[in-house]
């Protein structure tokens, strides 16, 4: 049955596991995240689909399930799974996505890679992606497709189908002219986004660096700017912008440009937090700490992470200051984002290198100043640990938003806790009140670190009240409902409620 909501993204919403021979569609463990706040708003329409991608063998095989119904907690879907051959996985996603587009929207020119990209791959595989949604769609329906890998599904989809409303959210930072022109395909990239309705961002930055592309390649005209609601003005945050353009006209439509955060289910989160079983995990960190302070860094292993930097920082810390060696303690978890591939393979050795040679310089016989943990950690036990920390220390070179951040503020409903956070972190827009610092500078990440060690009780709880004000306005639901509201309002919004900026 034709889908009046149509969500493209590469991800299955599910978790697909074998039981006694078959295989089972299961529910997402934790109703955190993206996938169940997209997955909410099926509950608002009568018929919805999903679009997703699924490693197969052989794609002509008969018996590979394309289309298939689920029905759980969010009501009956369908899921149109896109059989794809590990070869088209690795040009498509391993190479085209990770290896040229992922540095040059984080702004790491130097590590672009453009030869191996097949672009002919990319598109053939945004061409299966937009023809299925074409199929799902029922007439002037809603589609919602996610982040970079799929940039040229707009404008394929548009031509299979006038009649559709396209919405476009990066999940990503968008970079300025000078970085993105980099790319040799930027004018079809550009072209297939001005075919949507709405291209969403995270914060006014990215929307005013998509308008500068824009610009260099198309006639546009002039783009008229609204302020940027106080919400998202951060004085000490490097991704700060005064106004923000709303839209772009172009021959046949008016783009709507939406800025919105994406945040963390605050509700949910604060509900572990207040489970008997998280305090009593709480409670054995705590003792196992032994009276010492935690600091915690939480995020995968990636170049833009600045992982190495953190840890140098640390041992900075240890050396400048004696009394830090058997009195704190920094647990830096740092889950490997692609170990097939070569840049994350040398930032989790580097990592694990300096790891081994601060504890190797500083731990005693009792206490070891660094514990790394390279593995997935359940959500549940990661919320016990942002209760026992003393410090949540997420500090990137680059960072389309950070939800880790926002984690850590909505589990602590005890009012404490202190973050430091980099400032060029998108989250640093809304964030104002945690303490930034500049990854790039070693004097500035130092005081920071001695910053937040030093802060008196009164000044935490002060911060942290602004904090959880403001991830608790700007969470999970408030995104969802603010981009679809641009692209659907007779749909999704509620009476008296706008998008965020």
């Amino acid at each position: 049955m034709p889908s009046d909501l149509v969500i493209v993204y590469h991800r299955q919403p599910y978790e697909e596991v074998e039981e006694n021979g078959k295989t089972v569609f299961k529910e997402n463990k934790s109703p955190n995240g993206i996938v169940p706040t997209l997955k909410s708003f099926f509950g608002r329409v009568e018929n919805a689909a999903w679009v997703a991608w699924k490693q197969a063998e052989d794609p002509s095989n008969p018996g590979f399930d394309r289309v298939v119904e689920i029905e759980d907690s969010f009501g009956k879907y369908t899921v149109s799974r896109l059989p794809l051959t590990a070869e088209q996985v690795s040009s498509f996603y391993h190479i085209t996505s990770k290896e040229a587009f992922w540095p040059i929207l984080h702004g790491f020119k130097e590590k672009y890679n453009y030869d191996p990209v097949d672009w002919d791959t990319f598109r053939r595989v945004n061409q299966e992606f937009a023809q299925a949604a074409a199929a799902e769609a029922a007439e002037g329906a809603a589609v919602w497709v996610h982040d970079y890998n799929l940039w040229l599904v707009p404008g394929i989809l548009r031509k299979l189908r006038p009649d559709l409303r396209i919405s476009f959210f990066h999940h990503t930072p968008f970079p300025a002219a000078d970085m993105f022109n980099v790319l040799p395909w930027r004018g079809e990239i550009i072209d297939s986004l001005l075919a949507c309705d709405v291209v969403g961002f995270h914060i006014p930055r990215y929307a005013s660096n998509f308008v500068s592309v824009v610009r260099s390649l198309r006639d546009v005209g002039s783009i008229p700017r609204i302020a940027v609601d106080p919400d998202f003005i951060s004085e000490g945050s490097a991704l700060s912008d005064r106004t923000v353009p709303k839209q772009i006209e172009v021959e046949d439509r008016t783009v709507r440009l939406g800025v919105s955060p994406v945040g963390v289910d605050t509700d949910y989160i604060e509900s572990v937090a207040e489970r008997p079983e998280t305090k009593e995990r709480t409670e054995s960190f705590l003792k196992a700490m032994g009276g010492r302070r935690l600091i915690l860094s939480v995020g995968r292993t990636d170049y833009t992470k600045g992982g190495a930097e953190q840890l140098l920082t640390f041992e900075r810390l240890l050396e400048k200051h004696p009394e830090y060696r058997e009195t704190v303690k920094l647990l830096h978890v740092s889950v490997s984002a692609n170990r097939s591939m070569q840049a994350y393979e040398d930032i989790q050795r580097e990592i694990e290198e300096i790891a081994g040679r601060i504890n190797g310089r500083f731990a005693t016989f009792e206490r070891t100043p660094v514990s790394l943990i390279s593995n997935a950690i359940p959500f549940t036990d990661l919320v016990s640990y942002y209760r026992a920390a003393d410090i949540a220390w997420i500090t990137p070179l680059a960072d389309g938003m950070n939800l880790v951040c926002k984690e850590f503020i909505a589990a602590r409903s005890d009012g404490d806790g202190v973050v430091v956070l980099s400032e060029f972190a998108g989250a640093a827009i809304e964030l104002s009140s945690a303490i930034l610092t500049n990854p790039y500078s070693h004097k500035n990440m130092d005081h920071a670190i001695e910053n937040a060690l030093t802060m008196t009780e009164e000044n935490r709880r002060m911060r942290m009240k602004d904090l959880r004000r403001v991830v608790f306005k700007y969470n999970t639901q408030a995104w969802a409902r603010d981009q679809l509201a641009l692209l659907s309002p007779e749909d999704f919004a509620k009476d008296g409620e706008t998008e965020a900026a």
